[in-house]
């Protein structure tokens, strides 16, 4: 029997992951490693396997000394985590396979890696584990074609403790028909979508459901209508599926703005149970969507096309989350107002926004390569780290960015809970997507969720769960978790504005220091950065923050010598 370790290596605090509000319901991480539990699905007989999620559970030396192997599969952002996993399993003896999108992407980055399975494995795996068995397995293995997912098994989920997740995941689809310039899905999954059966999806929903699930479902799809027929072909299995059920389920996916012109689809999806969609809206800048081939996003016969496509699928019943980005060639400065304003006027209350990034590999990064535009930095950790020269002034740029997080997550939460309200004001009441709760447990969700709140924070929600109760009372449960996403958006934006604020002091104590010549006392300077330091709250540092890192550069400046905590 050989012992397979599947470990997930930690994810950094971020918009995306819902980190801080995870607490409050009592779980530890947002969604399970779906691309692992696939993975381990796979595994034939004589394999016992183990499954290790960071952002649930430490990596043990314990679990290193019982595998013979271990498998990863990561995200870019994952980055800093991969690089230590490997390290340990090196320095442990244990030989390391890697595959997921960051692999995919960066394996020539990647070092101590014993083998690369890449792109996507359902057809490259078996062969890899027969050459393993029998001691020829190569360096690198790579998926000649894009895979049939209908030959995709159930995803694992006995291997994980449920109990640790907000929100359990099932992939329907892979791959996008759209071309947007800065998005890698095209290039990692292809332009023509692939689907799993009704079968195959009513399977997974079974599996979840006889393990003892009971709640969020995230339908994974980087765009669930992708192919629009396939789409409506699986709707009907399972909203009849959930009706035999009560609805044991509610569903989210992420879908492309053209959700709102398919009227019957939004339907089905409403009685299927889905109550929330995620879209890349981007930008509400024509020109610069236009501009980085995203036209689905634009309409010439509709000046205000994406604020009412929004409008369109909140009085079906869904939830609109938007993904924003700010840095796209076309911008200018009044971008910056523009994004709030339509955020806000949208009533979008979860708007993750991202600066730009080049990726690897997109028709984006290739143009910027053309153009002599890209700069040589690490990606996937710092959120204001820019990779490519940028149109707008840089610097602009940043403090723009910064000012439309704080103002959208502001610390009294007062701009977030109005664009909450706004949502309940345009949003359908669905009855079987709202479980009623009794007074008692909507009264324990409200106090619970006002004793993390600061003291800035209480007047907002206080008023904000008044006007719920008076105006949208069997929406409250709903309410309460809007607020809870607040709650960790503003300490988000709060950790970025720290971790730049340091940064930005540690630049200015050097400047200072150097404009005088070196007179101002360098143990002086040291104590307040040291203390600076220590200020910064525990819960917002994670791997690969660059903090520490920062630090030993700036002692190494002040004391004229190098210093071997500063890599080259």
């Amino acid at each position: 029997m050989t012992n397979a370790l599947l470990v997930y290596p930690r994810q950094p605090p971020t918009y995306w992951g819902s980190d801080f509000a995870l607490d409050i319901v009592g779980v530890k991480s947002a969604f399970p490693p779906l691309g692992l539990l696939t993975i381990a699905a796979m595994f034939p007989p004589g394999y016992d396997l183990r499954v290790v999620d960071m952002n649930v559970a430490s990596l043990e030396d314990s679990d290193l000394e019982w595998a013979d192997i271990v498998f990863t599969s990561t995200m870019i952002v994952q980055r800093v985590s991969l690089e230590k996993v490997i390290e340990r399993c090196n320095r442990a003896g244990v030989p390391v396979v890697a595959g997921g999108p960051h692999p995919t992407t960066f394996h020539d980055e990647i070092d101590g890696v014993s083998h690369f399975v890449l792109d996507e494995a359902e057809e490259i795996f078996p062969e890899f584990l027969s050459d393993l068995a029998d001691g020829t397995a190569k360096s690198m293995y790579r998926e000649p074609r894009k895979p049939d997912v209908t030959r995709t098994p159930v995803p694992r989920f006995d291997l994980i403790d449920m109990n640790s997740y907000y929100s359990m995941g099932v992939q329907f689809s892979r791959g996008c028909p759209f071309d947007c310039e800065f998005c890698d899905i095209i290039k990692l999954y292809g332009q023509v979508p692939r689907t799993k059966s009704p079968d195959q999806v009513v399977k997974e929903f079974d599996t979840l459901y006889e393990l003892g699930w009971r709640g969020p479902v995230f339908l994974v799809d980087d765009n669930f209508i992708g192919n629009k027929r396939d789409a409506m072909n699986l709707l009907p299995e399972i909203a009849a599926w959930q009706k035999e059920r009560g609805h044991p389920f509610t569903l989210s996916t992420e879908a492309s703005v053209n959700l709102s012109r398919m009227d019957e689809l939004m339907d089905i999806m409403v009685e299927a149970g889905f109550d929330t969609v995620f879209l890349g809206i981007e930008t509400p800048n024509p020109k610069a969507l236009l501009k980085t081939k995203k036209p689905q996003n634009v309409s010439k016969r509709d000046d205000n096309y994406l604020f009412n496509a929004i409008r369109t699928i909140q009085g079906k019943g869904m939830q609109v989350q938007g993904g924003f980005i700010l840095g796209l060639d076309g911008d200018d400065e009044g971008v910056f107002d523009a994004q709030i304003d339509f955020i806000r006027e949208a009533g979008i209350p979860v708007a993750p926004i991202y600066l730009l990034t080049a990726l690897r590999g997109t028709d984006m990064y290739e143009r910027f390569k053309r153009e002599d535009r890209l700069i040589d930095v690490p990606i996937g950790t710092s959120a204001t780290t820019l990779n490519f020269k940028t149109e707008m002034d840089q610097g602009i740029l940043i403090e723009g960015y910064m000012r439309v997080t704080a103002t959208l997550y502001d610390p009294a939460l007062e701009n977030y809970l109005e664009r909450c309200l706004t949502l309940l004001e345009n949003l359908k009441f669905v009855p079987h997507l709202y479980k009623p709760k009794s007074r008692n447990a909507v009264f324990a969700d409200i106090m619970g969720m006002r004793s993390r709140l600061s003291a800035r924070q209480i007047p907002a929600f206080t008023n904000f769960i008044a006007k719920v109760s008076t105006d949208h009372p069997r929406m409250l449960p709903m309410a309460v978790r809007l607020a809870a996403m607040g709650y960790h958006f503003e300490k988000i934006t709060r950790q970025q504005n720290t971790m730049r604020a340091f940064m930005q002091f540690l630049t200015a104590e050097l400047e200072r220091r150097q404009a005088d010549n070196g007179r101002r006392g360098k143990e002086e300077a040291l104590r307040r950065a040291q203390d600076r330091y220590e200020s910064i709250p525990g819960e917002f540092r994670y791997d690969g923050d660059e903090i520490e890192y920062a630090l030993a550069s700036f002692r190494s400046k002040l004391s004229g010598r190098p210093d071997r905590h500063v890599p080259a």
